[in-house]
């Protein structure tokens, strides 16, 4: 059987990304609710490669 050979990356430098941009979205969504979607999808797109969904 063949193995997989992915190697495991580390994803502590997206958990931070997520972590920021979930912040920079909530800052956003109080001070400037009509412009909060801008940061969702940094938010969105560094929870999934941290979870490594993708």
């Amino acid at each position: 059987m063949a193995e997989n050979t992915q190697e495991k990356e580390s994803t502590g430098l997206y958990w931070i990304i997520t972590i920021v941009s979930t912040l920079v979205t909530i800052a956003l969504l109080i001070f400037a609710n009509e412009w909060f979607w801008v940061g969702l999808p940094f938010a969105l797109t560094g929870l999934v490669k941290a979870t490594r969904g993708i």
